[in-house]
C-alpha cells in the first residue's frame, strides 16, 4: 500500500504495478494537490546544487528532465534562462568555500563562479544532451536582449532547462493509465487513514463516511512533509518509537499580472540573485508572471501560508533586478505556497540543506505486523527515479523481480503527440476535425490534454 498521492507515491505506485504487483494508493485530499502543485514549474537539473557538492543528484536531475522532455511533450518544454550578473569576481571565494563545506549562507556569485558552473553543468549532461549548451553574453548584448534589467548587471549568460505546464495533470494521467493498464492497481483519493491494529490498517473515505480494512504486506509512507505525522499515526501515536526523518522548509510563489514585466520576460525564465546573493525566479506562465520563492523552515506544514513578509521579500528581489518596473501588491493575482519534505539537517542554512531524495525502513513492530518504508526529499524533476529506487527496495523484499523500466514510457496525452508546432497543427488537423468543434476549442483541447483530446472531447 502507498500512503500519498503527490508525485513521487504515484511514482512508485505506477512502477509497482507495472511490475504486476498488487498495490494501492490512497490520498487523503485530491492528487498532486500539496507540493506536487506547489512547485516553481521547473524541470531542471539543479544549478546551484552544484555549490553544495551534489554532482550525482545534478547528474541524474538532468537526465530525468530529458527523460521527461521525450515522455510527456504535451507538458514539459524547454526553457531558455537567462542569468544576469553583477559581479566578475566578488562572491568567488564564498562560492568556493560552500563547495568544499566551508561556507553556509548566501553571498553574490561571480561571473568566474557561474560561468565553471554552467559549463559542469553542460558537462553533466553531455551524454543525453537535448539542449544548446550555455553562452555568455556581454552587457551591450544583455542591454539589447533585456533592457528592463538593472543596468548594473555586467554580464548574461543563458542556458536552457525545462518547465511542466500543469504538473497536476501529468500525475493524474500517470495514475489513469496505470489503471488502464494494470487490473491489480487502485488509487483513491479523498481517503484517509484512520486507524492501525496489527495487520489491518483501517481507512475512511472523507466525501462519503464509508469505512474499510485493508491488509497491506508493506506500506510505502510517500506523504511528503507530513511523513513524521503519518509513521506516527501508524505507529499508535507512540512518539518514541517514531524517529524524525523529515524537515519542511516552506516555499511561497507569487504570480502577478503586469504588463511591462510580462513584457520584459518575454519568452525566456530569469534566473537572479537578490541584493544578497539568494536565488529566485522569475517567467510567463499561463498568462501571468510567476515569482519564487522563499525557503524558510517549517515544523507543521498544515501551518503553511504565503505571509506579508515572504511577498515584501520577492517583489524587493524582483525590483533588485528591475529596478525601473513598478509591480504593486494589486498586481499580485495569486500566491501559493508548499513544503519541500527535506531531510532533518544540522545545516545552519536552508540553501545547504540536500534536495537529494533518501529513503528510510523501518520494521514491523507490535503496533503494525508490516514494515514502512518511507520517502524523504526528492525533486519534481526525479520523481521517476525516486519511485523505480523506491520499487526496487519493496520488489526486494517481497522477493520479485523488475518485469520493466519506466525510462521510455510516455505518460498520457504525450503518447504519439507531435513534438512540434507545425506538426501539432497538423495532428489537430488529421486527428481532430471530424468532431465538428471549432479550431479554437480543438487547440485548448490539444493543449491541455495532449493525445487524450479526443476521448475528452
Amino acid at each position: 500500500m502507498v500512503v500519498g498521492g503527490g508525485i513521487n507515491g504515484i511514482s512508485v505506485f505506477r512502477d509497482l504495478a507495472l511490475q504486476g504487483v498488487d498495490v494501492v494508493l490512497l490520498e487523503q485530499s485530491d492528487f498532486c494537490s500539496g507540493a506536487s502543485a506547489a512547485l516553481s514549474r521547473m524541470v531542471h537539473g539543479g544549478l546551484r546544487y552544484l555549490e553544495n557538492g551534489e554532482f550525482r543528484l545534478v547528474r541524474q536531475s538532468l537526465q530525468e528532465r530529458d527523460f521527461l522532455l521525450r515522455n510527456a511533450p504535451h507538458y514539459v518544454f524547454p526553457l531558455p534562462t537567462l542569468v544576469p550578473i553583477f559581479d566578475t569576481f566578488q562572491g568567488s571565494l564564498a562560492s568556493l568555500k560552500r563547495f568544499i563545506g566551508l561556507g553556509s549562507g548566501p553571498s553574490r556569485r561571480s561571473a568566474v563562479m557561474i560561468k565553471i558552473g554552467l559549463t559542469l553543468y553542460d558537462w553533466l549532461s553531455r551524454k543525453s544532451r537535448t539542449m544548446p549548451a550555455h553562452e555568455f553574453v556581454s552587457r551591450r548584448k544583455l542591454r539589447d536582449m533585456a533592457p528592463a534589467l538593472s543596468p548594473n548587471a555586467k554580464f548574461g549568460a543563458i542556458y536552457y532547462d525545462a518547465w511542466v505546464k500543469y504538473p497536476e495533470r501529468l500525475g493524474v494521467e500517470m495514475i489513469l493509465d496505470t489503471q488502464q493498464s494494470c487490473p491489480n492497481a487502485r488509487a483513491y483519493s479523498y481517503v484517509a487513514v484512520e486507524d492501525v491494529n496489527g495487520a489491518d490498517i483501517h481507512w475512511r473515505d472523507r466525501l462519503t463516511g464509508e469505512t474499510g480494512t485493508i491488509t497491506p504486506d508493506l506500506v510505502v509512507n510517500a506523504t511528503g512533509a507530513w511523513v513524521d505525522f503519518t509513521n506516527l499515526a501508524l505507529a499508535g501515536g507512540q512518539e518514541n518509537d517514531t524517529p524524525r526523518f523529515v524537515r519542511g522548509t516552506k516555499g511561497s510563489h507569487l504570480m502577478i499580472r503586469n504588463d511591462q514585466l510580462a513584457k520584459a520576460l518575454g519568452d525566456q525564465m530569469v534566473y537572479y540573485e537578490n541584493a544578497d546573493g539568494r536565488i529566485c525566479i522569475a517567467f510567463n506562465y499561463l498568462g501571468v508572471s510567476l515569482v519564487g520563492s522563499t525557503d524558510i523552515l517549517i515544523d507543521d506544514p498544515e501551518l503553511a501560508r504565503c505571509e506579508a513578509t515572504e511577498k515584501d521579500y520577492m517583489l524587493s528581489a524582483l525590483r533588485f533586478v528591475f529596478p525601473d518596473i513598478k509591480v504593486a501588491e494589486k498586481d499580485i493575482v495569486h500566491v501559493f505556497t508548499g513544503v519541500r519534505p527535506l531531510p532533518v539537517s544540522d545545516a545552519d542554512a536552508t540553501g545547504r540543506i540536500s534536495r537529494d531524495h533518501s529513503h528510510r525502513e523501518q520494521e514491523a513492530n507490535e503496533k503494525r505486523n508490516f514494515p514502512v518504508i518511507s520517502l524523504i526529499g526528492g525533486k519534481w524533476t526525479t520523481f521517476r527515479v525516486f519511485g523505480e529506487e523506491i520499487a526496487d527496495v519493496v520488489l526486494k523484499r517481497l522477493g520479485r523481480k523488475r518485469n520493466c523500466s519506466t525510462v521510455n514510457i510516455k505518460i498520457g496525452g504525450g503518447r504519439d503527440f507531435p513534438m512540434s508546432e507545425s506538426d501539432l497543427d497538423d495532428w489537430i488537423s488529421a486527428e481532430l476535425l471530424d468532431l465538428e468543434i471549432d479550431r479554437p476549442t480543438l487547440e485548448r483541447f490539444a493543449e491541455r490534454y495532449g493525445s487524450r483530446a479526443r476521448d475528452v472531447a
